[in-house]
């Protein structure tokens, strides 16, 4: 019985921790991805005009339309350079995400100081650049080749297969190590200009009303883009992440059922042994007139009790430990570089269920070999 307590303790706490990771993946995320994202089904960018956006906002449940132009572009600042993501947004892009204060390290998130175009740098980006963000003297460089049908190589100019553009840097922020190492913002002009994608964007990004059904505005947006555009939700521009992290919690979950699998046979032993010894009680039993399926059932309801009872006292464990985790953080992750100080766990009410029930079926099996043994007992060898 405590054998079946521990496992299913362990099988509790390790599924809350990998619900804790998911939720906290996802709300990482949402800080920084929009609520919806449209995007063309194939190719790279797609021509917008002021009457068609205007026609977007005027959808029911639209409340902001953030334009965006994402690519890879050369950073250059002082000797350093690397090759960053630059995503160039529209004026009203912090508007949309009311949470991006809270992932600022140095500086603020704004993408324009007076006339100055500036940029918003992941902290690994600041810290491969060696970025003095109050130097007031060096500014980043932007490079991007050139949309030519040949380059000119013998050219000594740069300028003449590449574009190039300067921004000042304005704040670093921190949030996941894919952002953190490779993304920049600027201003949708400073990326139109770099990336030639006059009138052209690479995605719109949308911010719901208040109240109303994403789905629902997801379903419109479809309607009125067609066939030919992707709306996303912020789950579904994740998906692969967070369609991994389901994957490994299954088969972890799989594992852990082989082990208590495993460990049954510590009931089916003992059940078994049990079997043996009381031969003689059994036979007796059947001398007083018991029948078969009695015998069978006395062993099934001991294999029962001890699959139940260890069931119970583990989930009962399992979920005090997971709340425990959740109100003090007690079992912290060991360094101060993560995310987050402690394991985040989320409790979820199908994996007790599901726990439950690989618990009760593994158990139970187990004790189904040692009852027919025992319906097998011969009365006259016995007695």
């Amino acid at each position: 019985m405590l054998g079946v307590a521990i496992g299913t303790t362990a099988l509790i706490i390790v599924l809350s921790v990998f619900n804790g990771l998911e939720d906290l993946i996802r709300n990482l995320h949402q800080t920084i991805n929009p609520e919806l994202k449209v995007s063309l089904q194939t190719g790279k960018s797609f021509e917008v005009s002021e009457e068609w956006l205007a026609a977007v906002r005027k959808i029911e449940g639209v409340a902001l339309v953030v334009e965006a132009i994402e690519d890879n572009a050369v950073l250059k600042y002082r000797d350093g350079q690397m090759v960053v993501h630059v995503k160039g947004v529209s004026s009203n892009y912090p508007q949309s995400l009311p949470g991006l204060d809270s992932i600022m390290k140095a500086g603020r998130f704004e993408l324009q100081q007076g006339q100055n175009a500036t940029a918003v740098l992941g902290q690994t980006v600041a810290y491969t650049i060696s970025l003095a963000l109050h130097n007031e003297f060096d500014m980043l460089e932007l490079w991007y080749p050139k949309r030519l049908k040949t380059i000119n190589l013998g050219s000594l100019s740069a300028e003449a297969n590449f574009n190039r553009v300067f921004v000042k840097p304005a704040g670093i922020f921190s949030l996941e190590q894919q952002y953190d190492a490779s993304y920049v913002f600027v201003p949708l002009s400073v990326a139109e200009t770099l990336l030639d994608y006059s009138g052209r964007r690479t995605a719109l990004e949308i911010k719901t009303s208040p109240g109303v059904s994403i789905s629902k505005v997801k379903r419109a947006l479809q309607r009125f883009l067609g066939d030919d555009f992707l709306v996303q939700n912020s789950d579904e521009q994740q998906a692969g992440l967070l369609r991994a992290l389901r994957i490994e919690k299954f088969f972890v979950y799989l594992t852990l059922s082989f082990i208590l699998a495993v460990a049954s046979f510590n009931i089916f032993f003992s059940l078994m042994m049990l079997a043996i010894e009381k031969k003689r009680d059994i036979a007796i039993l059947y001398a007083l007139g018991a029948e078969q399926r009695l015998v069978k059932r006395v062993f099934l309801w001991e294999g029962a009790m001890i699959a139940f009872s260890g069931a119970l006292i583990g989930l009962s464990l399992g979920v005090l430990i997971v709340l425990l985790q959740q109100r003090y953080s007690f079992v912290g992750m060991g360094t101060t570089t993560t995310v987050v100080s402690a394991y985040p766990v989320v409790l979820q009410f199908s994996d007790i269920c599901y726990t439950a029930i690989t618990m009760a079926v593994i158990t139970v099996a187990a004790a189904i070999f040692p009852a027919i043994k025992a319906g097998q007992v011969d009365v006259k060898e016995e007695l």
